[in-house]
């Protein structure tokens, strides 16, 4: 290989590039990693990391402090007079950790595996087997947009799509109270959903997603009773912060030597909050391909790795924007608190879509007859 030259270099290093910056090192691949930025990297996220998510990160090795992460035990969903909840099934639970610290004990675990970190390092194209920064070209057998929603990478290797995703806007915060149960918890309003997730003994992270591009996170929350007495008088302890959420799948992750990981590849709605889990498993997927030397299995792969989050995703939005569905759902399953915990099985992996029709029927029913 020339000098400067790397087996695997990832374009963006974000949790989505470190994960398979860890990944392929864990397979003896060489690997660079650049990022315009530097060190933490934040989003605009619900940092909860469900069941199955835990279980991809840790396949890389990462367990997560306590210390400094929640520990939570199932999902509530709410809106102004009812509320429905079920726990994670075997006995499993969910963590969720400030973005920032995720990204430093991610970006730790790299620096351990003998990854190359470029930071304040952006890419500004790439071309054959080759990567150009700002001072040096970088030769590479496989390269990896790891670089989000608007990848530079994916219009680079000529994979974009036409597809034109209904987006939502969703915005985040923080505020110093003690988290008020061990749930992860959906409010749900006429407008928008609010999400509540401890982050630590006394930090909560509020989330909130819209299709109304004028509403803001006080805005939503004046709309969500319940949620919003909950944080009355508590010290704001982050900056606002805005994103765009929405289903998106690429016709193609890969072409020639070039693969997408993450956002980058596509996405699902920020209500399954299943993004970064989903990209964990990407990661472990693509490395294993890149290992055996075939990308064309990770498209199969990837389409696999979607199918529950996308189903989950279109599933929770039919209730968005109707109050009347919304309440008649929530009447059912408190009727029928079976039902939820099926739901949630299917969430976290434990239950296969197709054993979703039994459970739909009964739904069905149970909307007909509450």
């Amino acid at each position: 290989m020339p000098q400067d030259a790397t087996e695997v270099f990832v374009i963006g290093g974000g949790p989505a590039g470190l994960a398979v910056a860890i990944a392929a090192r864990q397979r003896g691949l060489s690997v660079t990693v650049a990022d315009g930025a530097e060190p933490p990297i934040d989003k605009a996220c619900g940092e909860g990391l469900l069941p199955d998510g835990l279980a991809a990160l840790g396949r890389l090795g990462i367990r997560l402090p306590l210390s400094e992460a929640f520990v939570f035990s199932g999902i509530r969903f709410l809106n102004s007079r009812l509320s429905a909840d079920a726990p994670f099934p075997s006995q499993r639970c969910g963590i969720s950790i400030r973005r920032t610290v995720l990204h430093r004990i991610m970006t730790q675990r790299a620096e351990q595996s003998g990854v190359r970190l470029l930071w304040g390092c952006p890419a500004s194209g790439i071309q054959g087997k080759a990567v150009q920064l700002a001072d040096r070209v970088i030769h590479s057998r496989w390269i990896v947009g790891a670089d989000g929603a608007n990848s530079r990478v994916r219009r680079w290797a000529g994979l974009e799509t036409a597809q034109r995703p209904a987006l939502r806007y969703a915005f985040r915060r923080h505020y110093r109270v003690a988290p008020w149960t061990d749930y992860m918890e959906v409010h749900w309003g006429d407008r928008c959903q609010g999400y509540a997730t401890g982050v630590s003994n006394d930090e909560v992270c509020i989330a909130l997603a819209s299709h109304d591009p004028k509403i803001r996170l006080e805005d939503g929350l004046r709309e969500l009773p319940v949620l919003n007495a909950y944080l009355q008088g508590a010290e704001i302890t982050s900056a606002e912060r805005g994103a765009l959420t929405g289903n998106r799948r690429l016709k193609q992750v890969w072409k020639g030597n070039v693969a997408l990981v993450g956002d980058a590849s596509g996405t699902v709605d920020a209500i399954t909050g299943e993004g970064l889990g989903l990209a964990f498993g990407q990661a472990t997927a693509l490395a294993e391909c890149m290992y055996r030397g075939d990308l064309s299995v990770y498209e199969r792969e990837h389409r696999s790795l979607m199918l529950r989050p996308s189903l989950m995703a279109r599933l929770m939005l039919t209730f968005d924007r109707r109050p009347r569905l919304q309440q008649r759902v929530l009447r059912v399953f408190r009727k029928h608190p079976h039902l939820f915990r099926r739901f949630l099985e299917l969430h976290v992996g434990e239950r296969s879509p197709l054993e979703l029709a039994v459970d739909g029927l009964t739904l069905g029913w149970g909307l007909l007859t509450v």
